[in-house]
């Protein structure tokens, strides 16, 4: 297929892409030495320029197009802003081209806001460019005059005025400028325009507020009722407005700082974005906690009242705990001897106490406790037996011989038992008769008493009921 192709339509191709290349070469470097690159430069002469620094923006409707490239002074004592215009639409300012400083943040920072030209109708003819500098230091540079610009009178001048001396001196020059300038009102009225640009403003204004004159109207009749509260804070507005004035004044003087804060603003405000985003996890998995909370607060608010009472009541065991505290800090010192001698006896018991514990884990792990009561277990098993009535225990009373008979009163000193003065005198008004059983059935205490060798054999008639009993069964056990 392409050694079908003629040699002429080959040199063709060839010949179309070298003028393509050559096109593409002019373009790219023609481009940055253009009217686009950057060279077209407006010296704008403005009658002040505070605040103004190199680098700030040059705005046209809100777009930033260019920035300030240097100031100077002008021998008329007017500041000359050379505005560098990169943005290639925007390089074609008119004769009829306005300029002005606006402010761009509360800190201070200033930018110059400028219109390349002003809107016409249709049918008018478009403005002149404007005047290129052709000779001296600024050639190749468009010449903005001065009536084609406006500074706004910054907000800390107006609070200057308002502060003392100076608000004496402005009264002072305002009632001597009639006299001084009598005659010259047309001139006068030139140069407050060039002093004050905002007049030229100002007139707009007065234009739009005479066509809203009725609405004006209402205002003023209603503005009694808004304005009586502010009124009788007067003083409090008018320490605000000097408060005011030196706040700005400090702000002003802190401009490179507060701009250096603003310029780290994003990258804190990145920084702390993950932080907040647990911080709205943590609200969110709160938000049942508080909503309990909020249901328990009546209980939570009893509690604090209650609360107050039961302190007063707590205060004299606090007062008591303060005394104890004054006593133990006289007995702590005088136990400190005890304290090192158990200190001392608790390092000496240490191998003993060593040795313990092994033996008692050995003993627990062995079962030893449960094994030693297996033992008593067996052992009372086996030396005791059981009937059909029950287990019974394998013992022999010894009852000492002296100690046989049973008698309500003690009548030797060799048998002891229990005895007292009631049952003695029971058994004394019963029968004279030591041996004779009270039968009356009092509660008079009975014992066992040693037998003389000419008393009467023991008697083996049951005893009374009482306390007597048992005594008449020990005896029957030992017969």
């Amino acid at each position: 297929m392409i050694s079908a192709v003629s040699p002429s339509l080959k040199r063709g191709l060839a010949g179309g892409l070298l003028l393509v290349v050559a096109l593409t070469v002019l373009v790219l470097g023609t481009g940055a030495s253009g009217d686009g690159g950057g060279d077209y430069r407006v010296r704008a002469i403005f009658d002040s320029a505070s605040f103004l620094v190199p680098g700030e923006d040059v705005k046209v409707a809100g777009v930033k197009v260019g920035a300030i490239e240097s100031l100077d002074v002008t021998p008329a004592n007017k500041a000359a802003i050379v505005l560098r215009i990169d943005d290639p639409a925007f390089q074609d300012f008119k004769q009829d081209a306005f300029c002005t400083i606006r402010l761009q943040s509360l800190i201070g920072e200033k930018f110059v806001a400028c219109q390349p030209t002003q809107p016409k109708s249709a049918n008018s003819e478009p403005a002149r460019p404007l005047r290129q500098i052709e000779h001296g230091a600024n050639k190749g540079q468009y010449l903005l005059p001065v009536s084609n610009t406006s500074a706004p009178v910054d907000l800390d001048m107006l609070n200057n005025i308002m502060r003392l001396p100076e608000r004496q001196r402005f009264a002072i020059i305002i009632n001597e400028l009639g006299v001084g300038l009598a005659g010259n009102g047309r001139e006068l009225n030139a140069v407050i325009k060039r002093a004050d640009p905002t007049l030229y403003q100002f007139d707009r204004v007065l234009a739009i507020l005479a066509s809203q004159n009725r609405t004006l109207a209402n205002l003023a009749r209603d503005s009694d009722a808004a304005l009586a509260p502010v009124a009788r804070q007067s003083e409090s507005i008018s320490d605000f407005i000097d408060k005011a004035g030196r706040t700005a004044a400090a702000t002003a003087a802190r401009g490179d700082d507060l701009e250096a804060n603003f310029e780290r603003f994003p990258a804190f405000l990145a920084q702390l974005r993950p932080t907040m985003r647990r911080l709205g996890e943590f609200a969110t998995a709160g938000t049942p906690v508080m909503t309990n909370l909020r249901a328990a607060a009546p209980s939570v608010n009893t509690l604090f009242r209650q609360l107050g009472p039961f302190s007063q009541a707590a205060l004299p065991t606090f007062r008591t705990l303060g005394d104890l505290a004054d006593t133990g800090r006289q007995a702590l010192p005088a136990a400190e001897p005890i304290i090192r001698d158990i200190r001392g006896f608790a390092v000496e018991a240490k191998p003993f106490a060593r040795t313990l514990s092994r033996g008692l884990v050995s003993l627990r792990g062995q079962n030893g406790i449960q094994r030693l009561l297996e033992i008593i277990l067996e052992t009372t098993g086996t030396a005791n037996g059981f009937d059909s009535v029950g287990h019974y225990l394998r013992t022999f009373l010894t009852v000492p011989a002296q100690c046989l008979r049973y008698a309500l009163r003690q009548e030797t000193s060799s048998c002891f038992a229990t005895f007292n003065d009631q049952a003695s005198a029971a058994s004394t008004q019963s029968s004279p008769d030591a041996g004779s059983v009270d039968a009356s059935g009092s509660n008079g205490s009975a014992a066992l008493v040693d037998a003389p060798a000419a008393a009467e054999p023991v008697p083996t008639t049951h005893p009374p009921a009482g306390s007597g009993v048992l005594n008449y069964l020990l005896g029957g056990s030992g017969r």
